[in-house]
């Protein structure tokens, strides 16, 4: 096991990160798209309006208030329903209570003295989000000791253990201890840790020059939609983790071309409106391949599709609506040809899906999801680059670092050969 995984805490991670700032599930759909859209991913957590005000509230309350984590396509996904079509002023006007899919797992709180190994672990079994307490008492110690604080190993505040840290660190009065049972929090992702990491690549060796596919890292079960379906069907795949479809051609000897992706991270930043008419009328080809301003009127919307809350402001403050006609460009995608099947082989700007080869090194697909603010990669043939085999996510990656050096073959690239492959 790498010792910078050993040596460091959760706390280490916090340093700069801001406050948390809930986000109440009594809140509406118009409000959370601007929530996501000024959020640092493509998905933000709800939680459940305290009814307690005024009392202090230990970790397990707080727990159980956070309800789940919404993301940009559950919102595409409801906005794309035939009643909410029909009235998107009533829609936007919706409760994120009625949107969000409960799940009370993908979030956990612990102490900022948490060992980084453990917090990796807790990410492995499927949490998303890690709840740090800014708290005052830890002091941001880090590397060799920072798994002891007063001679005793430190342990999560939640686990009831009267050997925790608040407890081994002569517990101040009770004015102070209800200082930090009001202290302030702040949220740490997965994207967090891979960011941490790969600043530690020579920590890690070899497990960064190791390729994908040596370290077991390509998640084979991925879902997808064949292009010709229709686009809404890719909602009804219930895609866990990540939040990702692929849209595929299917090829005589039954292999999986991929052409694009219906995924949170891919639509983050879209026109949601547009995006959930497109959802609920093209097919899935059109809807990743994307659909020129000067197609047939059967492939336009017979009514005006309005701008998503931002691009309601007109350029001088004002909050009138600008109406206008569908254009995949309103989706966040860069057309090539009004059909999916013509011009696939060109370069499609932001439609074209994220890839990378079975022989790709670790550090390199790492670099790529960061690089382009993506919570996953899919996998093609090596000699065959449309050919998808399998996909790559932060939970492949969190459980590749963590593999024993005896569980994988180490390669026989040079450093030089990495840094070439992750510029490319």
């Amino acid at each position: 096991m790498a010792s910078v995984l050993l040596y460091h805490v959760v706390g280490d991670l916090t340093v700069g990160k801001p406050e948390l700032v809930e986000f109440c599930d009594v809140e509406t759909v118009e409000s959370a798209i601007r929530a996501i859209g000024e959020s640092t991913e493509c998905g933000i957590p709800v939680w459940k309006r305290s009814s307690h005000v005024g009392m202090i509230e230990n970790n397990e309350m707080r727990q159980q208030r956070f309800v789940g984590i919404l993301t940009s396509l559950d919102i595409i996904s409801f906005l794309a329903k035939t009643q909410c079509l029909e009235d998107q002023d009533k829609a936007m006007k919706t409760q994120v209570s009625d949107v969000v899919v409960p799940n009370n797992t993908l979030l956990k709180i612990v102490d900022p003295g948490t060992r980084l190994i453990d917090a990796l672990e807790m990410m492995k079994q499927g949490v998303r989000r890690l709840l740090v307490p800014k708290s005052k008492v830890w002091k941001g110690m880090s590397k060799r000791f920072s798994i002891l604080y007063n001679g005793k190993w430190l342990k999560n505040i939640d686990n009831g253990s009267s050997n925790n840290l608040i407890a081994n660190a002569n517990r101040p009065s009770s004015s102070s201890a209800a200082a930090y049972m009001r202290d302030k929090f702040c949220c740490l992702s997965r994207e967090d840790m891979i960011r941490f990491l790969i600043g530690c690549l020579g920590a890690l060796a070899p497990l960064p020059l190791s390729s994908i596919s040596s370290l077991g890292a390509v998640n084979l079960n991925y879902s997808s939609i064949e292009a010709s379906l229709p686009a809404v069907e890719a909602t009804q795949k219930h895609p866990g983790d990540p939040t990702a479809v692929a849209v595929v051609e299917i090829t005589q000897d039954g292999r999986h071309k991929i052409l694009g992706e219906i995924s949170a991270s891919k639509l983050w930043k879209c026109d949601y409106l547009a995006a959930a008419w497109a959802l609920s009328n093209l097919s899935a080809g059109q809807f990743v391949m994307g659909a020129e301003d000067n197609v047939s009127s059967r492939l336009l919307p017979d009514f005006s599709v309005n701008s998503t809350v931002e691009d309601n402001k007109v350029a001088n403050g004002g909050g009138s609506a600008r109406a206008r006609k569908f254009s995949s460009r309103s989706i966040g995608f860069n057309p090539v040809s009004p059909s999916f099947g013509m011009g696939r082989t060109m370069y499609r700007g932001r439609s074209a899906p994220l890839t990378c080869k079975t022989s790709s090194s670790l550090a390199a697909v790492m670099a790529q999801m960061l690089s382009h603010r993506a919570n996953h990669v899919w996998v093609t043939e090596d000699d065959n680059d449309d050919v998808l085999v399998g996909m790559v996510g932060y939970a492949d990656i969190l459980v590749a670092v963590t593999k024993q050096p005896a569980a994988f073959i180490p390669s026989t690239r040079s450093i030089m050969e990495l840094a070439s492959e992750i510029q490319s």
